[in-house]
């Protein structure tokens, strides 16, 4: 069985965000940090060389894969910010119809600018969302 290449590691929270190129995408990220910190109350760690992750949650599929994943995380990509939730968005109909404009994967949502999303509704979907365990935990 393959293991998971994104781990956590000791790299530098604050000077990978500090690195980010785009000013704008630079301070989106900044006050995400703060605010899945605020939510989560962890200490921000980075997983692999892009995502920053709040918590930590063992799982264990029935298959017997298993490993350690973030509760939840971002990555500021250069098309979006990327965050990622332990949950589907359609247990949430209330809050992704306040949100404002974003697009979503599986538990990914992808928002091009802080500045289109409601920064309320977003904090009370992190933390719906933490409620909800991880398949297989």
């Amino acid at each position: 069985m393959a293991e998971l290449k994104t781990k956590a590691s000791r790299a530098s929270v604050s000077a990978f965000l500090k690195s980010i190129p785009d000013p704008q995408r630079r301070e989106d990220a900044m006050a995400v940090a703060a605010m899945m910190k605020a939510v989560t109350k962890a200490e921000p760690r980075m997983w692999g060389t892009s995502i920053v992750g709040f918590g930590s949650q063992h799982y264990k599929y029935p298959s017997g894969r298993e490993g350690d994943w973030f509760r939840t995380g971002f990555s500021p990509r250069k098309d979006s910010l990327t965050l990622y939730i332990t949950s589907s968005f359609e247990q949430y109909p209330d809050l992704m119809e306040k949100l404002g404009k974003y697009k979503t994967g599986k538990s990914c949502l992808y928002i091009t600018s802080l500045s289109d999303v409601d920064r309320t509704v977003l904090r009370r979907l992190i933390a719906r969302s933490l409620k909800s365990p991880l398949p297989g935990a």
